[in-house]
């Protein structure tokens, strides 16, 4: 059968795959938080069932968490993984909700219509658009889109704690070509993406001690060193005047972006002004030789995440602190190396400690950058695959945070994946009053139509 008849079923499918989406949207599914362990359970046994009544393999597997669903479908060609989670954030604080939050609805807005509830972006509705894609393959074709495992996760959003041990005991059989990955979004409502750039990140935290008790700023004020003093010119000295962190070895492995990427890119028409503006700000305040998105997609960072010491409630003390504390995290691009830096950000931070102070340090380790081959041919055939539905054409686009699972599945799968998703930066996934443009859920569908037959 053609693409066309495909992509028509789904058309004519999509008042039912609501209907199912919101089946699931229904469940509790908070992987945080205990009291909702059994609406996890259900939303696993939800999705069984639905893979079981479209011709998939699947089951649900246990874990000492929330269960895992896979299921595989037969046929020969590339086999491919699709991986997404069925668990949700807390939905705190529920008073600003305008409706509640696992009670998903259709609300009329400004540009069309949206699906209202925990979830809906993030990630139930986006992997609801592959599951309803193979739906109307298998309509049309009488056979599933070939050689596909599909691999749900219960623990995404509380740090999945059991995905490393069971992609490990489990990576002859979840091993694939490529991975596919629905968690990303579009860079604007009319302009798809292919995420093929992930920031890494390395974190720590050091205590600076000096005295052995908090002193009288009075009696020795002057004469005992102070350790904010102390902590306050290590931070301070991160950062050149050009922006440019100066830890020794930092850009080690930072590469330049070809030229294709940057002309996509400046295609863009990014707006860094408004982008900051939205927050209160003006200025971009990373090294002024990068735009403001090539500070946010493929360049590495050094941020200060929190400072405390000394005396903090109300009022004053006079008080020299005995010691000093701060967290700094540094997200990586390229092939930057995690340890080196924390290595050598340790190494900095011990330097420059005069007399009389010591570092405790913890952390220091973390996951490198992930960089994909836009050249690739999966990747390739898949940025023509979306540009055939969206108004204007893909292009592929870096994330300033980072995706844990794609590096696991290089690291244990040796493969790499097609970040491909459909949401946009106003769903408030993670906030109050969670949302998904249908036409997201609708296109999304017959986005994966496109990129699973320009796969097959």
């Amino acid at each position: 059968m053609s693409l066309d008849t495909i992509i028509a079923k789904a058309d004519a499918n999509l008042e039912d795959s609501v209907e199912r989406l919101f089946e699931l949207l229904r469940i509790e599914s908070i992987s945080t938080d205990p009291a909702y362990k059994d609406a996890c359970v259900e939303a696993a046994d939800w999705l069984v069932a639905e893979l079981q009544a479209l011709g998939f393999d699947a089951s649900r597997r246990d874990t000492p968490g929330h269960p895992m669903v896979v299921g595989h479908s037969a046929g020969e060609g590339q086999k491919k993984l699709f991986y997404g989670h069925y668990d949700v954030q807390p939905v705190d604080p529920l008073d600003l909700w305008s409706h509640p939050p696992f009670d998903p609805i259709l609300e009329d807005r400004e540009g069309g219509k949206v699906i209202r509830a925990r979830g809906a972006s993030d990630d139930k509705g986006q992997l609801m658009t592959f599951v309803e894609a193979c739906r109307a393959w298998k309509e049309v074709n009488g056979t599933l889109p070939p050689n596909l495992v599909i691999l749900f996760e219960g623990e995404e959003e509380s740090g999945s704690p059991s995905l490393v041990p069971f992609l490990k005991e489990n990576a002859d059989e979840l091993r694939a070509e490529i991975g596919l990955v629905c968690d990303t979004g579009l860079w604007d409502r009319d302009t798809p993406a292919i995420s093929t750039m992930l920031r890494g990140l390395v974190s720590a935290d050091f205590t600076i001690k000096a005295s052995d008790m908090d002193l009288h700023s009075g009696m020795y004020g002057g004469a005992a060193i102070n350790p904010i003093r102390v902590l306050t010119k290590i931070l301070g000295g991160l950062h050149d005047d050009q922006g440019r962190v100066t830890l020794p070895g930092f850009y080690d492995g930072v590469l330049p972006l070809s030229n294709e990427i940057k002309d996509q890119w400046e295609s863009l028409n990014f707006d860094g002004e408004a982008f900051l503006g939205a927050v209160g700000l003006s200025e971009p305040a990373g090294e002024k030789a990068f735009s403001t998105l090539e500070q946010l997609w493929s360049r590495p960072t050094c941020d200060i995440n929190g400072i405390s010491g000394g005396y903090t409630g109300k009022g004053f003390k006079t008080v020299l602190p005995s010691e000093a504390h701060a967290k700094v995290s540094f997200r990586l691009v390229g092939e930057q190396d995690p340890k080196a830096i924390g290595a050598s950000f340790k190494a900095y931070i011990e330097e420059n400690l005069p007399p009389d102070c010591e570092v405790i340090y913890h952390g220091g380790e973390g996951a490198p950058a992930t960089s994909l081959n836009t050249e690739q041919p999966e990747l390739v055939k898949s940025r023509e695959a979306l540009s055939a539905e969206w108004p204007n054409e893909a292009i592929f686009g870096g994330c300033g945070g980072s995706i844990p699972i794609v590096g696991l599945f290089q690291d244990i799968l040796g493969m790499d994946s097609i970040l491909i998703g459909f949401g946009l930066e106003s769903d408030l996934i993670h906030s109050p009053n969670e949302k998904y443009d249908l036409r997201s859920f609708h296109k999304g569908i017959r986005s994966w139509i496109r990129v699973l037959d320009a796969l097959s």
